[in-house]
Order: structure tokens, then sequence, then C-alpha cells
């Protein structure tokens, strides 16, 4: 059995899984609101001992986690967490426990994936045979790159999404402008390609532009602790022209990053997108608004109009990953590979 988990600044995600003819097989999960807890160890604790019949024991344990980890340690910046896999261990009494970059469980959740979980955006040359990169906007902006060793895709973590906010177009400079203000300094594509980022260019075009918020809508926002929903919905429903503007400049801003990263890390193979954010905006992403910024890279536009995009549909993603990582390196440690073991013969 072998626990994964997806752990966030707002909500840990647990899972328990099996393997069945070399597939990942799903036992049971649960969400926990990370900040009314004093640590992850609790929180696994309290989720291995509520088993159909008694206390889970899990053979290895991987968890997604946000930041750089370095030889197995990781001090949270949105959590008062320090994690460590070795202190983990021991505490909850499983073998092998790991810590990777969420991103790079992403990556490793990607093989995991049936073609079903995946939307193509854009078909470029398939045929195509590299390095792919994988972007994810949601509470913050991930990065990462699958490093093609002429046999597999190798995950490997970024935090490429920490670098400096490159505008485009006067709007874009003035919002640049706008939030060095807001922040006092220096300002990230996270700042703008995120959950904070869709409410950062919403107040831009509310304070700068001067684009009116009508009464219907400050209604709805001031109902509402989700600011970003209500953009969403009423971006997608055309109801009204800021929600609409902010929604464009995000994916457009969305779709330059991703050129960015897939030019940096010549992926070839593809780009795909993942988080939770894309998946709520799937029919604004295939009006062209991101392929149109994705490929605007001069003379390499043909490059990047031969990259596949493909959109990530399943919100498990991570914890797949974070299962497949966890089994195939307790098993490089111990030599016992459940994952080989349930294969049929």
């Amino acid at each position: 059995m072998i626990l994964a988990g997806d752990v966030g600044g707002t909500k840990v995600h647990l899972a328990l899984y099996d393997f069945a003819n070399g597939q990942l097989i799903h036992i049971r999960d649960e969400k926990f609101p990370a900040r009314e807890y004093a640590g992850l160890e609790v929180i696994v604790k309290e989720f291995l001992a509520t088993g159909n019949s008694g206390p889970d024991k899990p053979t290895s344990a991987c968890f997604g986690v946000p930041g750089p980890v370095r030889e197995g340690r990781l001090r949270l910046t949105n959590l008062p967490w320090t994690l460590d896999s070795r202190e983990l261990a021991i505490g909850l009494d499983i073998p092998y426990v790991f810590l990777i970059n969420d991103l790079e469980a992403n990556g490793y959740g990607i093989a995991e994936l049936k073609a079903d979980q995946i939307y193509t955006l854009a078909e470029g040359d398939p045929s195509q045979i590299g390095n792919r990169a994988l972007i994810a906007a949601g509470t913050g902006l991930g990065e990462g790159l699958l490093t093609w060793n002429g046999r597999q895709h190798i995950p490997y973590p970024s935090e490429g999404g920490h670098a400096d906010y490159a505008p485009r177009n006067e709007d874009e400079i003035d919002l640049l402008r706008f939030l060095k203000q807001k922040y006092n300094g220096r300002i990230s594509w996270e700042r703008v390609v995120s959950g904070m980022g869709l409410t950062n260019i919403f107040d831009f075009l509310r304070d700068v532009r001067g684009l009116e918020v009508p009464a219907s809508l400050a209604e709805e926002i001031a109902s509402t602790a989700d600011l970003n929903s209500v953009i969403t919905e009423n971006a997608l429903a055309a109801k009204n022209e800021i929600c609409e503007k902010a929604l464009d400049m995000f994916v457009s801003a969305y779709g330059a990053e991703s050129g960015n990263l897939a030019l940096k890390i010549l992926s070839v193979g593809g780009l795909y997108v993942g988080g939770g954010i894309a998946p709520r905006i799937l029919e604004k992403l295939k009006d062209g608004t991101f392929i149109k910024a994705f490929t605007d890279k001069g003379r390499l536009s043909q490059l990047l109009i031969n990259m596949p995009v493909r959109v990530i549909l399943e919100p498990y993603a991570a914890v797949l990953g974070a299962a497949s990582y966890a089994e195939a390196r307790a098993a490089e440690i111990s030599g016992v590979s459940p994952r080989a073991a349930s294969l049929k013969f």
C-alpha cells in the first residue's frame, strides 16, 4: 500500500493506492484544511487511523510540496511547517518517505494519466520527441521540466514562476507599475499568473483603467470570499466587460509565460498545462488567446507552433505522481516492487 500526498498552502490532499496489473488503484483519499493543524505528521496520522478495517500501514510514502526540497528537507513559505523526510519516516513508522516538489509530482503523474484525462489544445507536431514543459497556475505558479533521456521523460522541479514578470504591451506595462506600487518592489510572474494574479488584474482594471463594476457584480463580490470564482463565472458567461477583460489578460499572460518556459527548455515534446485553474477556464483556453500568446515569439514562433499543447484535466495528477514516485524509489532501495509484483503474465 502506497501513501501519497499533495501539500498546499490551504489544503493537504492524502490518498492511498495499491497496484493491480501494473496500474495504480485508488483505495481512499481525504482533504484536510492545512492551517488547522500543527504539522503534516498530525494530519497523516489522523488519515491513516481511519481505515475501514483498522489503521492503514503503507510501506512507502511521498508528498509533493511547494518549494525547493534540499536533502529531504523543506521549510514551507505559506505554512509555519518544516518538513523532513527522515523525521516523517520515524514519526509515521513508514519505512520509506520522500519529499519532492509539487510540480515534480505532477510530472510523474502525467505518465499515469489516461487519454480522457488530458485535453489537446494544440496538436503541433506530435511526432517530435524531446523535452517537455509543465506549467501550473493555481494558488501560485509552478513550473517544471520533463527531460528526455533517450528512453523516458524525467521530471525536474523549477522555481521559474518567481522569475521577473515581463510585460508585452501598454496594458501590461501599466499593470506592472500598479503591482510594483501595491507590493512595494519587484514583481514575479506569480503575481500575474495565479489565483492572486487574476484578482490583481481585476483590481488594476477597476482602479487604473476605470472599468465599471456593475451593481450586480459588486453584490456578488460582497457576498463571497472567492473573488476569482466570481470573475471567472462572469467572464465565461460574458456578463460584463471588466471580468471578460480580466480573464483575457490573465490567459494571454499565461500563454506568454508558457511560451517563455518552452523556449528556455526547448520543449519540442510539448507543453502540459496543469494546476487547478486551467480545467475551470478550459472554454476560454480554447478560444485562441492562450495559443496566440504562446506562439508569439518572433523568429522562433514556428518552433512554438510545432509544439503540442495539452491541458491536464485530472485533479489528482500530483497525488498519482507522488504515489508513482514513492513506489519506484522504494523499489530501488529495497529491491521489492509492488507494481512489478502485480503484473499478470
